[in-house]
């Protein structure tokens, strides 16, 4: 049996809507995936450990207050600096095209606007995780 993708999902900063992440959680939960939320108000700081400490293979960020250019970069860079290259960084939220084109060359994964697909998520993640891990899960 293959193992399990490991994601974690986190709110940075302020922003207090997490409907969204809760239901990209669950939705990577029914997929098979073991999810670990953090809840809201998370340090750039506190993802990436978590992340270390849950030894994880996806990190989801999700980011609604405007602050992405914040804190994808911040959090890319601890996780460099932890030598957690391999770990894939995504996110989602309400991100203009010209910031994603920014977040994508600095490294950052694919970016999700709201109302997209759970599946194409789902499909997403499983397919990076083919693609870097060489094996299905």
């Amino acid at each position: 049996m293959a193992r399990k993708i490991r994601v974690l999902i986190a709110k940075p900063g302020l922003d207090g809507h997490d409907r969204g992440a809760k239901v990209i959680a669950r939705a990577l939960r029914d997929a098979g995936m073991e999810v670990i939320y953090t809840g809201l108000h998370q340090t750039a700081e506190a993802i990436v450990e978590t992340a270390l400490q849950e030894d994880v293979d996806v990190i989801g960020l999700s980011i609604l207050s405007g602050a992405h250019m914040t804190y994808f970069p911040k959090v890319l860079r601890l996780m460099r600096e932890k030598g957690l290259d391999d770990v894939l960084l995504f996110g989602g939220g309400i991100i203009p095209e010209e910031d994603k084109q920014k977040l994508y060359e600095m490294g950052v994964g694919k970016l999700f606007g709201p109302g997209t697909p759970t599946q194409e998520i789902v499909d997403y993640i499983r397919e990076w995780y083919r693609e870097h891990r060489g094996e299905d899960a």
